[in-house]
Order: structure tokens, then sequence, then C-alpha cells
């Protein structure tokens, strides 16, 4: 099967219910094999147990590819998939990868040194200092970032790098056109018109609380390293954190008072082998070994 018609195949698959990222690159395997693979078998190749069979199978035949790829193409969303040239050759190599991500924006934001940067989403003064301690020269080096557009550090890390003259990507875990939180719509526009804005889930999709998870792999993902601006000891920035690890990228961390709540997770990363960020060269030495 060629690529143009596997990626409209992958394209149907987003569309459909009862399957996940690990599913669709089941599926894709299976249909590079043999490309007139039925729904039903592409189910048992994915291994779903009879509920999401039948939630994939009613909703693969409800598809009407036509019509969604005009309402795509009318709202000036785009997709690339694991299969094309443009897809983030990090990201690639990760495990459980993303199969298809949609985008509005520029998509040679991919080709920049990326760095993500998270924090907590109680925005202290301390977090926005350190910010605009590191992102100058951070971004001075061409450094693009790369955030969860979130409340907090990730609506700074995003803001900031705008202000900066930098470059930035926002990675959500809702349909392109969901603003969430509502608070960031206007930011959400500048990024999907003047940066690069992505998401995995297609039009329609809510801010389900186990899609942040997933979308934290890809901002890990994508990038060189990440930087955690504050974090509890138990958060979604210690999540990336530690994907980050899993994928053998650098992770860095901001000290922070032994006694505040918010420190407590960045302390931690360090005193387990991140790198201690006292500066900007403390990230550019490792980003450009």
């Amino acid at each position: 099967m060629q690529t143009t018609n596997l990626n409209q195949m992958l394209f149907h698959l987003t569309l459909c219910k009862g399957i996940g990222a690990t599913s669709r690159i089941r599926m894709l395997s299976a249909l590079i094999d043999n490309p007139n693979l039925t729904a039903y078998e592409l189910a048992r190749y994915a291994q779903l147990n009879s509920t999401n069979t039948r939630l994939f199978m009613d909703s693969f035949v409800s598809v009407d590819l036509e019509k969604s790829l005009n309402e795509y193409d009318s709202k000036q969303i785009k997709w690339i998939s694991i299969l094309d040239k443009t897809y983030p050759e990090y990201l690639k190599h990760i495990y459980n990868p993303p199969a298809l991500l949609f985008y509005q924006g520029d998509l040679s934001l991919f080709n920049q040194q990326l760095l993500a940067i998270v924090g907590s989403r109680l925005t202290s003064s301390y977090g926005e200092k350190a910010l605009t301690l590191l992102l100058p020269e951070l971004i001075s080096h061409e450094i693009a970032t790369v955030s969860g557009l979130a409340k907090g550090i990730d609506k700074e890390v995003h803001q900031k790098t705008i202000e900066l003259g930098g470059r930035t990507i926002g990675i959500i875990g809702t349909g392109l056109d969901y603003f969430y939180p509502f608070e960031n719509e206007s930011l959400q526009r500048d990024i999907a018109r003047n940066h690069l804005l992505i998401s995995e889930y297609p039009l329609g999709t809510k801010p389900l609380k186990h899609h942040f998870p997933m979308r934290n792999r890809i901002i890990a993902g994508l990038s060189l390293g990440t930087l955690v601006i504050e974090a509890k000891y138990r958060s979604g920035s210690l999540i990336t954190a530690n994907l980050a690890l899993q994928e053998g990228r650098e992770v860095f961390a901001v000290p922070g008072n032994i006694t505040n709540p918010y420190s407590e997770g960045t302390n931690d990363l360090i005193l387990h082998g991140a790198k201690c960020v006292l500066s900007p060269q403390h990230i550019l030495e490792e980003l450009n070994r």
C-alpha cells in the first residue's frame, strides 16, 4: 500500500473509538504487510477486547471519510504520520509513539533544537523569576520551547518565549478545536497561527484526565531534554521528566527551598541524577555536546 493510502487509513483509524496509540501502531504494522485487512482482522491484530472490538467496528463503518477530510481542510488542520519524512525523528523512537499528529502552524519548528519546559500549575514568583533568568539566553541560542499549554508554568513558558521573540510548540490533550483551560484560548490561537500546535486527538475530543499523561510522552519525546521549573513530589511534571529519563534524554531541574512543597519534586529529581540548573549555561553545555 502506498504511503498516501496508508496515511489516509491512519487518519480513518484515528477517528475511530475503542482504540488507542498502541492499537493504531499495531494496526499500521499489519496494514503494511497486508493492506486488504478487514476491520475485524485489524481488531484482532490490535488485540482488542470484545467491548473495544465492537466500539471500533461500529465507529469504523460510521466514519464518512470524505466529509471528515473536508472538515479538517476547511479548519486548516493538517496531519503527519509516523510514515512521513517530516515526522520528528526523536519522537519516532519513543515507546508507544503516536501514529498520527494533527497540527496547525509551522512544522519547520521540528528542525530546531527543542527543550521541554514544564512545572507547577500554580505559578509562584520563584518559578517566574527562574524562567526570566533562564529563557532569554536559551532563546538567543535558537532553542525552541515545548510545553503543554496548561495553567501555570506551561502558560508562562509559551508567553515568555513569544515575548522574547522565540519559537514555541504547544502540545495539548484535546482536539485542536478545544481550548483547555479556556483562559488560554488567545494564547493557543497565537501558537496555532505563528508557532506550532499539536495534538494526537481528533476534533471534538474533550479534555479527559487520561489524555494528559499521554500528552506528556509527546512533550518529552519531541525534545532533546526536559527542564522542570517547579513540581510537587507527585505531579504531571515529574511524569514528563521520568518519561524523558526513560528515553535517555537530558533532565534538568531548578533547585528550590526544601520547605516548599513545589520544590520537593525538583529537589528529588536532582537527588536522583537530574542536572541541577543555576544558569542557562548548565543547559546549553549539555544540549551542545
